[in-house]
């Protein structure tokens, strides 16, 4: 077996709790980080601590901000009647790159999992319900991930967003871009043609 000193053994067990690394991949950046100068070992660590410190919830829309609204809720450019409804911040970065989309989003860190013990009070769904109520919005779209999971936050969420004049919307889910019918699941194949529209 091999032998780490206790310190590195701990930056390793640090880095392997991160998700989507292994022990080989901990180990690698663990030494990794070691063979860093001085200088940038403490920038490399001053950036985490400062990333802590600083980065909060939009007061609107719950993505990442470094204080006060976050750069989409802040733009007037924005269109604030459609909410993009996303489970992770992460989501926002993706919808982004697309540049199609020009409306506002929430986000609810996280979706609604009762075999890991999250419930709809654990999300930042109470926020959105009271920004749909204040009556400027006209449409949400759900974009949570096409998952079980995914899914039963979307109709939770559809059916509380019910007794407002709102229009409720589900992301398309179909064929990739470049994907071939053959290799597609009978999910996705329904999902194609549910989502179908005119050309």
């Amino acid at each position: 077996m091999e032998y780490f000193p206790a310190p590195l053994e701990k930056l390793v067990e640090q880095f392997a709790r991160l998700p989507g690394i292994g022990g080989k991949s901990a180990q690698r950046l663990a030494f990794y980080v070691l063979g860093l100068p001085e200088a940038e070992a403490k920038e490399f660590a001053d950036a985490i601590l400062d990333a802590k410190k600083s980065v909060t919830c939009c007061p609107v829309c719950q993505n990442f901000t470094a204080g006060g609204l976050c750069p989409i809720c802040a733009s007037p450019k924005r269109d604030g009647s459609v909410i993009c409804v996303v489970a992770d911040p992460r989501d926002v970065a993706a919808i982004e790159r697309a540049r199609e989309y020009n409306g506002r989003y929430h986000v609810l860190h996280g979706v609604i999992s009762p075999m890991n013990h999250v419930g709809p009070d654990d999300l930042a769904i109470k926020s959105l319900v009271e920004r749909v109520a204040s009556g400027e919005v006209k449409e949400v779209i759900m974009a949570t991930n096409p998952d079980t999971e995914g899914e039963a936050t979307a109709m939770y969420i559809a059916r509380l967003l019910k007794p407002f004049d709102v229009r409720v919307t589900r992301l398309a889910y179909g064929i990739p871009v470049g994907g071939h019918l053959e290799f597609a699941d009978d999910a996705t194949l329904m999902r194609a043609l549910e989502g179908r529209r005119e050309i």
